[in-house]
């Protein structure tokens, strides 16, 4: 991923909050009202408890410590003890009602971002990185379910010690409390300036930290580029140069925050000073007891940690609202390509196929296709070729309806395609594309992805007609060999016949190939024209292909350059005609013979 990518990655995570986000983030709760509601009251009730005990204490110094009262010593301790154990039964029931609720956002963001993502547009995936997109199903919904949860213990908490020790100081003695409550703004105000400052040092951390990922990714995936040009020393000196920003971001983060509590810590204990003094001034007047100057103590500790927590949950909830406003931006956005209201299902693509003066732009408005007009018979096998660029694999998008013509009109069966659902267009097409794409598992659920209710007899038949069985057979575990990410376990030509026998088990009315055999050995393209020429029978199909060898067998073959057809006719039609098709065909013929004659002429002669 590049810097740039990285920069705007952090940009994003400096969003300042909105209440429009704010408000939706709140409604994620919604679903699950019951249990936030058990959720706040219990976390309400253990913080209480804890300005409780401190009171307690008190009444067991006044009352049975200097009172020297046994009985309610031990009557004030037996409470101390139940609401203990009330305490602890609290506890255990808010963390497992937080762990739930976290779960239960996370999982409803998760499911909503991939419900979604399945009925974007390709043109959506192509104008975002992957690992953006990862990122939003992952950390980002992560981060919104922690704010929603232990921000929210966090913020109950740190609110609820604050209020409940306010309550107890001011029924103890007012005056004292007055005096307390007017530190509280000198603590917030160096609480809050504090974790601005340490914000800053993170972020650049983090920013310095997303760029030695990045390095470390690219010269991991690219390290037989990186060995093969002597770049290693480079190389490190780049990542030295990241590690050393890194360094002094997080050196300076570190600083800040080490500086941060004995800062607090001197505040609060000026301020307990001057509770002791005044309230042993105020004890010898009669005004407060010893009990109360300790409760006093204990309450002004208790207001300490919840104005730091408190500071902490914004720092993280200005991240949280960037992760969320992420979130939300992938879930509205609308696909470019989406069903009519009044769309009905297409019975079948077997019937006449028409493109009429189709004219087609990607976002900068350069045309890809011009005034395009074909018509194609049921069962008829169209062929494209033409330079790279030219447009042959738009038009094979646009067919398959992952794109729609900016002017002009598809016709399937006579009547405009964008009539008909998606899912009834795309359940009825088999796609074999340049590179395979195969999941991780093994042969047969690959094979079987084309129609998952396939039967295992009907999942080898496929792989025989396809051409791929004799390969399966020959490996370790055959149809149950796993394939690795990707089909990495597996050769460029392997993957391609798999791809092809998933095509074949899906019983295509109209079939695709792009590109299928660029990238395979003579004798695997041998396998997978026999294979295609299978499954085309019967079947209208577009085949895309720069080896002209594949095609020769066409109905008809067009020539595509600049968005526009070029030429168009049979393989023996076109040679005849000595034009674009004839050029191309004898350049790439010429270009074959001239490596066998060099290949040839290394091997040694023999005597």
């Amino acid at each position: 991923m590049s810097d740039e990518l990285y920069e705007l990655e952090e940009e994003e995570h400096t969003s300042p909050l909105t209440a429009p986000v704010f408000k939706r983030i709140v409604g994620l709760l919604r679903p699950h009202g019951k249990w936030v509601v058990g959720f706040i009251i219990t976390i309400a009730l253990t913080s209480a408890l804890d300005s409780l005990f401190t009171y307690i204490n008190k009444s067991m110094i006044d009352q049975a410590i200097v009172g020297k009262n046994l009985e309610a010593l031990w009557r004030l301790a037996s409470i101390y003890g139940v609401f203990q154990v009330l305490q602890a039964g609290m506890v255990f029931v808010f963390i497992y009602l937080a762990g739930v609720l976290g779960e239960r956002i996370q999982y409803d963001l998760r499911r909503s971002m991939f419900e979604h993502l399945q009925e974007l547009s390709l043109s959506y995936y192509s104008q975002n990185a992957v690992g953006r997109l990862m990122a939003r199903v992952t950390s980002d919904s992560g981060r919104v379910a922690d704010l929603m949860t232990w921000g929210l213990v966090d913020t109950t908490w740190a609110f609820m010690n604050i209020t409940t020790a306010t309550i107890f100081m001011l029924v103890i003695n007012w005056r004292l409390a007055l005096i307390v409550l007017a530190i509280l703004p000198i603590l917030i105000i160096i609480a809050v300036n504090f974790r601005k400052k340490i914000l800053v040092e993170f972020r650049n951390s983090r920013r310095a930290n997303s760029k030695i990922t990045g390095a470390y990714n690219e010269n991991i995936q690219g390290v037989r580029v990186v060995k093969a040009l002597g770049r290693e020393d480079e190389n490190l000196v780049e990542f030295e140069g990241l590690t050393d920003r890194m360094y002094s971001a997080t050196y300076r983060a570190a600083w800040l925050s080490a500086l941060f509590l004995p800062t607090v810590q001197i505040i609060t204990s000026i301020a307990l000073g001057f509770i002791v003094w005044y309230g042993g001034y105020q004890a010898l007047g009669g005004f407060l007891t010893i009990g109360g100057i300790h409760a006093f103590v204990s309450y002004l500790t208790f207001m300490m940690w919840p104005i730091q927590d408190l500071a902490r949950v914004y720092a993280e909830m200005q991240h949280s609202i960037a992760s969320a406003e992420r979130i939300f931006t992938l879930i509205d956005t609308k696909p470019e390509v989406c069903n009519k209201p009044e769309a009905i299902e297409a019975e079948t693509l077997l019937g006449e196929i028409e493109f009429e003066h189709v004219n087609f732009y990607y976002e900068d408005r350069k045309p890809v296709l011009t005034d395009f007009t074909l018509k194609v018979q049921p069962g008829e096998t169209i062929a494209l070729v033409g330079p790279t660029g030219g447009g042959k694999s738009t038009i094979v998008n646009l067919l398959c309806r992952f794109y729609e013509p900016s002017e002009g009109v598809i016709r399937i069966n006579g009547r405009d395609y964008t009539d008909y659902t998606l899912h009834s267009i795309h359940d009825k097409i088999g796609i074999v594309l340049q590179t395979p794409h195969l999941f991780s598992g093994s042969v047969r659920e690959n094979i079987r992805y084309g129609r998952l209710e396939a039967s295992d007899e009907e999942v080898e038949a496929a792989a025989k007609l396809a051409g791929a069985d004799d390969f399966i057979r020959t490996i370790s575990k055959g149809y149950d060999e796993n394939v690795g990410e990707g089909g990495n376990l597996l050769s460029v030509g392997q993957k391609q016949l798999i791809s092809l026998a998933r095509a074949v088990l899906s019983k295509p009315e109209l079939f695709i190939m792009d590109e299928a055999t660029s990238s395979v050995d003579t004798l695997t393209e041998a396998l997978i024209q026999k294979g295609m020429e299978t499954l085309m029978r019967g079947r209208t199909s577009f085949v895309i292909a720069h080896r002209l060898s594949t095609i020769k067998r066409a109905n008809r073959i067009l020539v595509i350059e600049d968005g526009r057809i070029a030429e168009m006719g049979t393989h023996a039609e076109l040679l005849r005609a000595g034009g674009h098709y004839y050029r191309l065909y004898t350049q790439q013929f010429k270009f074959q013979r001239e490596l066998e004659y060099s290949a040839a002429a290394l091997l040694p002669v023999s005597e």
